[in-house]
């Protein structure tokens, strides 16, 4: 919200028969975030299939659509959309840059047409929070002419410099806002960093063993072991910080390597680790370890409502197997059990592993 801005104003609708703006964004699973090209055959032929497996479906109108298929690909989305049935399945979608000369375009068509079917309008290269704005009151006159119920949800990419640096105005920018991704690609080439992957770590990015102590004096001919570090620690853990502040959602961004999966599962571990709720999927294989990293263990699930029962009101202390819980063992054990509930909702496998905890602490009570 902007400083010359009353408090009273921020939630109201910024154009006359604009649905009123959520004061809470609801907190769908949204483990992975899968890509498809609409102006793709193939790929929009398999859409209707993927409803239910994934637990939000992009149609991506940006990057990786070439400029000659740029009109199909807005106008495939309309047509997957008005003939699909997502059921549980959030579809969001893709903008083009906003300095682009297709993306008004894309919102024109993309809201009279797919407003009441779509859930999140993703942007790309977001600066500042001058360009949420930009987009918050042209969807919100779109929605008033379209007479919508419901507001569009906003989720902005950092993949310059300047949003990293602009990252907290961005979030509290606007009541869409849903949440951020890290886009590592373009972050990396605006910011001159030396690498040419897409996500996880670097080889040259490491630190070293100290060296073995010979008599009191460091042997530094001697073999020492390193260890690959994570180049988008920092950002992350940022991004999470100033989407947690306001009440969106962080999710790691393209793991580029399809083949590697166990260093596409390594990234997408340490970005849930850190607070991240979801992550994009650039290929079917990748749906499935994000909904695996992103779903808490089972153990992680019993643990946390062993917890939550033993802390009774949630004041004081208990030792559980050799440790202390306190309340703030509590609120974190809170935070996995809901998660652990709004994914059992949707996904029977879960729900039938969350649900043989229960059976067991049953008999052992």
């Amino acid at each position: 919200m902007s400083g010359s801005q009353s408090a009273k104003d921020f939630f109201r609708p910024l154009a006359v028969g604009a649905p009123m703006p959520l004061t809470d964004i609801p907190a769908r699973p949204s483990r992975a975030i899968h890509f498809f090209d609409p102006s793709n055959p193939k790929m929009a032929a398999k859409i209707p299939d993927m409803v239910g497996t994934v637990d939000v479906l992009l149609g991506n109108l940006e990057d990786a659509v070439k400029a000659d298929n740029k009109v199909a690909a807005r106008e495939g989305l309309v047509e997957i959309a008005k003939k699909t049935d997502f059921g549980p399945t959030q579809l969001w979608t893709r903008i083009n840059s906003l300095d682009s000369p297709w993306v008004l375009d894309d919102l024109t068509t993309l809201v009279p047409a797919i407003g009441d079917k779509l859930d999140v309008i993703m942007v790309p290269k977001v600066q500042g929070a001058e360009d949420i704005h930009y987009v918050d009151r042209l969807l919100a006159q779109l929605e008033a002419k379209a007479g919508l119920d419901r507001p569009i949800l906003i989720h902005a990419i950092l993949e310059t410099a300047r949003g990293v640096a602009n990252v907290e105005e961005i979030c509290g920018a606007s009541p869409r806002m849903q949440g951020l991704s890290l886009g590592p690609a373009d972050l990396a080439a605006d910011r001159r960093m030396k690498t040419t992957r897409v996500g996880g770590g670097h080889p040259g990015y490491l630190v070293r063993q100290d060296p073995p102590r010979e008599g009191g004096v460091a042997n530094l001919e001697a073999q020492r072991a390193t260890y690959q570090q994570d180049l988008w620690h920092y950002t992350i853990a940022r991004m999470v910080d100033a989407c947690a502040m306001h009440g969106i959602y962080a999710y790691y961004g393209p793991f580029g390597d399809i083949a590697d999966v166990v260093a596409c599962e390594d990234q997408f571990r340490n970005a849930f680790l850190l607070g991240c709720v979801g992550t994009w999927s650039l290929h079917p294989k990748q749906i499935a370890i994000a909904n695996r990293v992103f779903s808490p263990s089972v153990e992680d699930v019993a643990h946390a409502r062993r917890v939550a029962a033993a802390m009774g009101d949630g004041t004081g202390a208990v030792m559980l197997d050799g440790k202390m819980e306190d309340d703030a063992s509590l609120k974190q054990c809170l935070v996995m059990v809901e998660l652990a509930e709004q994914l059992a909702a949707i996904d029977p496998e879960l729900k039938k592993a969350y649900d043989s905890i229960e059976d067991q602490q049953s008999e052992v009570d």
